[in-house]
């Protein structure tokens, strides 16, 4: 039986949330000019769609920072990461961590990728469709976690599956239940 994941492109006009057949785009508006009490409400509350429309999983892939952004929306962008990844071990949900580049080596082949190859890459190899590259960036977070639990959603070339060793990868069991596993395995 496939385990739940779900993969989290966060951002604050559009986070793409996916699960495997499906994604969508969570957004908000904000302006410049918005007071601090405006901008508190506005993370807070996309943040906690984002985090119900995660639901119960099993394991949660979020794109981790961009550390080389730059700009009026960066600690809000930076705010609501860390908000949905409390809220997600809040709820002992798993996360791993996966760099920019790590998504799209994995999605194309190449980290440096533009937006609309990762696009085409992952609408073609999943079957899916795919409104914007929030959702597929999404949808290749997702795939890298299926594919990490030895459940992948379609073939992947070797030279892509590389970006899932610079992944920051959870511990999903106890070292004991990891031994009895291994000892239910051996025998």
């Amino acid at each position: 039986m496939r385990r739940l994941v779900r993969g989290l492109d966060l951002s604050l006009t559009g986070s793409g949330v996916a699960g495997a057949g499906w994604a969508q785009t969570l957004g908000s508006k904000g302006k410049r000019s918005d007071t601090y009490a405006m901008r508190r409400a506005r993370l807070h509350g996309l943040a906690d769609r984002i985090v119900e429309a995660v639901g119960r999983c099993d394991l949660a892939v979020v794109e981790g920072p961009s550390y080389g952004s730059t700009g009026a929306g960066t600690w809000d962008r930076a705010g609501l990461w860390w908000m949905v990844v409390d809220g997600l071990a809040a709820r002992d949900i798993p996360v791993a961590v996966v760099a920019p580049t790590a998504r799209a080596r994995y999605a194309t082949g190449d980290g440096r990728a533009g937006k609309q190859a990762v696009i085409a890459a992952a609408t073609f190899r999943y079957g899916v469709r795919l409104r914007d590259d929030n959702q597929a960036d999404a949808y290749v977070l997702l795939a890298m976690g299926h594919d990490w639990l030895d459940e992948p959603l379609a073939p992947v070339p070797e030279q892509h599956r590389a970006a899932l060793d610079g992944v920051e990868w959870p511990d999903l069991l106890p070292p004991p239940a990891l031994a009895l596993i291994e000892h239910v395995r051996a025998a």
